[in-house]
């Protein structure tokens, strides 16, 4: 059986969120327009920066509530809605949905409306 839509980018957002680089959770997005992918992002730290995997996090061994207080904690990972809004052009996003392995933080939840998406899509919202 063919899964539908929705289940089929999830299913490769859970594929991108294995490159993720946090010791508590790997999450993985992907921006689609129409059926085409147009970016993909996984939590990690900026490029050439140390990782929470090479334990540069303070929140890794934390007791902080996942989806919360990032900022405050130090945490040193881009989120993967970030880094997949950040690989895509501001033209392809317009309209478009973004499928992610968690619900959005509050911080990415703004940013990805500010940057057009009319969609989210995470295990849950189906």
């Amino acid at each position: 059986m063919r899964p539908d839509w929705d289940s089929y980018y999830l299913g490769i957002a859970k594929a991108v969120a294995a490159r993720g680089e946090c010791q508590r959770r790997r999450v993985g997005a992907i921006i689609v327009q129409g059926r085409t992918i147009v970016a993909t992002g996984f939590n990690g730290a900026p490029p050439g920066k140390p990782s929470c995997l090479d334990g540069a996090c303070p929140r890794a061994a934390s007791t902080a509530t996942p989806g919360v207080g990032y900022a405050a904690s130090g945490c040193v990972v881009i989120h993967a809605e970030a880094n997949a809004l950040l690989r895509a052009d501001w033209d392809q996003m317009q309209g478009a949905t973004i499928y992610v392995t968690d619900e959005p933080c509050e911080l990415c939840a703004p940013l990805i409306e500010a940057a057009g998406i009319s969609r989210v899509v995470y295990p849950g919202s189906m």
